[in-house]
């Protein structure tokens, strides 16, 4: 359920299930992959090609490699932005902004008012209460959904709710208090496509900073081969590689993910991306197309 808002910080924790080694086709596996992560941020640079991060013990399930426990030290790092302008300058300064701070003008808690100032020791604009002193945080809303694949086709939804009504999106929506990614990712694929899907491994997480997003997209296969628009969805459908709409897609994080998707089959392996997406300034957020995507990390 995706009605009006839009994969992984450095301590993170993308998984905790147990997934079991597939093969979708006769040269692609997943295993468990122990990767790196860090206790504070790491500077990346745009104009490097590689970026090491000190390993410590979280695992993920990552596309492409042999089903057996092996150390991974290293994400490879892409220096080039994809999508419009990809010679245009990296988005690399961390702005400071209210967000949505002074739109709150009333405490959650108590219902007194609040006041909009920076609190002592912190670096951005927060509402305060002025009866209670409470302070009102505002944190990122996830997106979680499935890339499904079934006989080299990928199944995809024509919305029926704004925003983008009338265009095609992965299954996918806000991930609800009380439940996983996962299952959050396979009730969001029954309720907009009425199909039952077995995640198979993580492929994308993508932060969208500008609107406080970040999306996780599973990998996924149907369980029985019946699918049919939920009440969010006026049709389904199945599409080749070749024929996915990108031009009709509803948002640029499923522009993004569709491919990074393509290229990986093209090229016979299937990998995890991370990646930013920061839209250009000044443009329409229904412009799918406006978008660099920055710090491309791929396994």
């Amino acid at each position: 359920m995706l009605k009006t808002r839009q994969i992984l910080g450095c301590s993170s924790g993308l998984v905790s299930h147990r997934w079991k080694p597939y093969s979708s086709t006769g040269s692609r596996q997943v295993s468990f992959i122990s990767i790196s992560t860090c206790s504070k941020p790491l500077l990346l640079s745009s104009s490097s090609s590689s970026s090491t991060i000190i390993p410590t013990t979280t695992t993920l399930l990552l596309p492409g490699s042999s089903p057996r426990r092996t150390r991974f030290g290293a994400f490879s790092m892409s220096s080039a932005h994809s999508g419009p302008n990809p010679g245009g300058p990296s988005s690399s300064v961390a702005v400071h902004s209210a967000g949505n701070a002074c739109k709150i003008n009333f405490c959650q808690w108590c219902g007194g008012p609040t006041k909009h100032e920076i609190p002592d020791g912190e670096e951005k604009i927060r509402a305060i209460c002025t009866v209670c002193d409470k302070i009102a945080y505002e944190n990122p809303k996830m997106v979680v959904g499935c890339l499904i694949e079934h006989d080299n086709m990928v199944l995809l939804c024509k919305r029926k709710i704004q925003p983008s009504y009338g265009l095609w999106t992965l299954p996918a929506g806000y991930m609800e208090i009380g439940e996983s990614a996962t299952e959050g990712a396979i009730r969001e694929t029954w309720e907009e496509a009425c199909a039952e899907v077995e995640v198979l491994s993580p492929f994308a997480q993508l932060d969208i900073p500008l609107i406080g997003q970040t999306y996780v997209i599973f990998l996924a296969r149907l369980k029985k081969p019946h699918f049919s628009p939920g009440p969010e969805s006026s049709e389904c459908r199945l599409f080749a590689l070749d024929d996915i709409p990108f031009d009709s897609l509803a948002f640029s994080s499923m522009v993004v993910t569709l491919k990074l998707y393509a290229e990986d089959v093209r090229a016979g392996k299937l990998k995890f991306h991370y990646g930013i997406i920061n839209k250009k300034p000044g443009t329409s957020p229904s412009d799918i197309h406006a978008y660099t995507l920055d710090y491309h990390l791929q396994s």
